[in-house]
């Protein structure tokens, strides 16, 4: 990589970022000491003109990486023509955006929002509503199922939906309208159900607790379950949604169908948006004043997401994805065959992978990003994997040389 295609920042401003964020930013993230400036592709360089190979990509979020020259486009002719209206008003880039995600996902009603943290927020209301619509009562059917390990956000209703301690820690009791399965056991599941319950809600993938995959087995039979049952089935897709796996939705590689899906970071590649898509003829839940937001499908943030799907479709990611992610995993597990001390396994589809390591990867990620290579953690002793949907072959091998040269000196 070549340092010197960037100039780094004065000292003195490098200086004062940090003293910035020590006496002014809430301390509520554990960050390394590198603070980002500008980034091009999968690449970016810190204030100090250093450049690395980003293989985090905003958590999931810069889908095209980072200032594709198509979304930096897009994005600034809307800004320079309309930003924001509220939802009182329609905007065009809205009702486009929103056709063509139906257009994935098969008939039914999307709703924007910011994150996805209130998109799944807003299952969780469509799950309340659910109940109240087939019993006519409150109270009477409310419950929802989730898995073991789960992560939904850190907004009290999701928050409440993410059995994890160290999420919860600190805001207990949590809203007692949840109960427990384990992840991938289908029997679990079929032993909470009951005429109290609503939803189901789980990820395809669950990703901050280690990238983990639903098994076909698993996700067949809970849409057999909540068919049986008469319960809607919630897909939480925030992370490998939006073409991530090789399809649009990751629920897609299952052969079956959502009643509703959350969806968020990559959507609109860089900005802040969530989205819900609804099945027919639950989307007829949400009548006016049950459920809302002022910024959500901001005519910015829908041209933005308008952008990262032209450029999925017309450029075929998620062909290319598929092709070349096959490659990559099979380097990846070479890796584990290397090094069988150090590593365990890797799990994930297309471009969502964990690699599994016997005890912390903490103090390996912080070599790795000396080396250049800039990754997340995640749970279950995991580093992930989460390139722009537009890594090259190069980018992923070097991916790989990076990891393979930091295992081999530690």
């Amino acid at each position: 990589m070549n340092s010197q295609t960037f100039s780094p920042a004065p000292a003195a401003t490098a200086a004062a970022t940090e003293a910035h964020y020590d006496a002014y930013v809430m301390k509520n993230y554990g960050r390394p000491a590198v603070t980002l400036v500008r980034g091009e592709g999968l690449r970016v360089w810190d204030d100090r003109g250093k450049e690395y190979l980003d293989f985090c990509s905003g958590i999931a979020v810069n889908a095209l990486g980072h200032c594709h020259p198509a979304w930096v486009k897009a994005v600034q002719a809307q800004a320079a023509s309309l930003v924001h209206v509220s939802n009182l008003y329609r905007n065009p880039q809205q009702g486009e955006l929103a056709r063509r995600l139906v257009r994935h996902a098969g008939p039914g009603r999307v709703f924007f929002c910011n994150s996805g943290a209130e998109a799944n927020e807003a299952l969780l209301k469509l799950s309340r509503l659910h109940g109240y619509n087939t019993t006519h009562e409150e109270g009477k059917r409310f419950k929802v199922l989730v898995a073991a390990h789960a992560f939904h956000g850190r907004t009290f209703g999701a928050m409440s939906a993410t059995p994890q301690a160290k999420i919860q820690k600190g805001f207990r009791p949590m809203l007692e309208t949840f109960a427990v399965g384990e992840f991938n056991n289908l029997q679990s599941f079929v032993d909470l159900a009951d005429d109290s319950t609503a939803a189901i809600l789980v990820e395809t993938i669950q990703g901050e607790s280690g990238v983990t995959p639903a098994t076909p087995e698993f996700l067949v039979g809970l849409r057999k379950l909540c068919d049986q049952r008469g319960m809607l089935l919630l897909f939480d897709e925030v992370q490998c949604g939006i073409g991530r796996t090789g399809t649009f939705y990751g629920f897609q590689h299952y052969g079956i169908q959502a009643d509703g899906v959350s969806m968020a970071k990559g959507i609109a590649g860089g900005l802040p948006m969530g989205a819900v898509w609804v099945r027919e003829p639950f989307a007829e839940y949400f009548t006016p004043g049950s459920h809302g937001t002022t910024f959500g499908g901001t005519p910015l943030a829908c041209a933005g997401a308008l952008a990262v799907l032209d450029v999925l479709e017309k450029d075929d990611l998620m062909g290319a994805i598929t092709r070349h992610s096959v490659a990559w995993h099979a380097a990846l597990r070479q890796l584990v065959a290397e090094f069988p001390k150090l590593l365990k396994e890797v799990r994930g589809v297309g471009y969502m992978v964990g690699l599994g390591f016997h005890a912390d990867p903490a103090p390996i990620n912080a070599k790795l990003r000396e080396a250049g290579l800039l990754c997340p953690t995640a749970g279950n002793n995991t580093i992930r994997f989460l390139p722009a949907l537009t890594a090259t072959p190069a980018e992923l091998a070097r991916s790989v040389e990076i990891v393979r040269s930091v295992l081999g000196s530690s």
